[in-house]
């Protein structure tokens, strides 16, 4: 009776331990290959662009109806709240480029107010119409440095977050 060889390192597999292998790895392959499909087929449409205002208009035919974050300063004199139905309307820009906004809710931050002399940086998230308008679904409103607040105060003026008058 012939006892079976110990394999030494470097010599050949069976084939039979080669193919339990492939039979273990293939399935294991395909998995993660689903897992990754799963997870880009569900990203697919729901990622938001960022984008300046200018920007945004300059490429419009690609974001039209999509889901997008746009950025820009607050036009003086353009915000308007309106009571019934509840919404705001404004008009934000950037570098010369202006998109009017409707936001069809009652609430807005604290900071978002039309303060002479000084810019507001707003972003805002919704979806972009052909007509160049955004449907606002969130605002967000940036403060000032604590620079400007400083210089504002000694001069007088309140915070942004002061209470609005009625329009």
């Amino acid at each position: 009776m012939e006892v079976p060889a110990r394999r030494r390192r470097g010599e050949q597999e069976d084939d039979g331990d080669a193919r339990k292998r492939m039979l273990l790895l293939i399935p294991l392959v395909m998995a993660a290959a689903a897992v990754v499909a799963m997870v880009l087929g569900g990203m697919q449409d729901k990622g938001m662009y960022s984008k300046p205002v200018d920007q945004l208009l300059a490429e419009k035919a690609k974001f039209v109806g999509k889901p997008v974050r746009a950025e820009g300063n607050l036009v003086h004199g353009t915000l308007v709240k309106k009571d019934s139905p509840c919404e705001y309307r404004f008009t934000i820009a950037k570098n010369g480029a202006e998109v009017p906004v409707r936001y069809a809710k009652c609430v807005v931050p604290d900071t978002f107010r039309d303060i002479p002399d000084m810019d507001v940086g707003v972003t805002v998230e919704g979806e972009l119409h052909a007509d160049n308008s955004l449907e606002a679904q969130t605002i967000l409103a940036k403060c000032p440095s604590k620079y400007e607040m400083k210089q504002k105060a000694a001069s007088g003026e309140k915070a942004p977050h002061a209470a609005m008058p009625p329009m």
